[in-house]
């Protein structure tokens, strides 16, 4: 991608940018989707399609501390807590 990435978008853990590149737009736009429901993102974003690059190009931001309500992703736990859970 030929956009800079802002500090902002990556000022604190949990906050990340993805730049998918995908065979073709069906398989990018389903990515995006899945992300969706898994994380707080950017949403669906525009596909771009560079000449002489394969594939088509996205970018998503995402916050992975706050996930889809009817999801179970987000930043792993530490592992005494993920015992725990796992034990219960």
């Amino acid at each position: 991608m030929d956009s800079v990435i802002d500090a902002r978008h990556v000022s604190e853990p949990g906050l990340v940018v993805l730049d998918i590149t995908a065979a073709d737009e069906e398989t990018a736009l389903a990515l995006m989707d899945e992300l969706q429901q898994l994380w707080a993102t950017s949403g669906i974003t525009t596909i771009r399609r560079d000449p002489a690059q394969p594939g088509v190009r996205a970018r998503v931001y995402a916050d992975i501390r706050r996930t889809n309500p009817g999801g179970e992703a987000g930043l792993p736990r530490d592992r005494e807590e993920q015992a725990a859970t796992e034990n219960s």
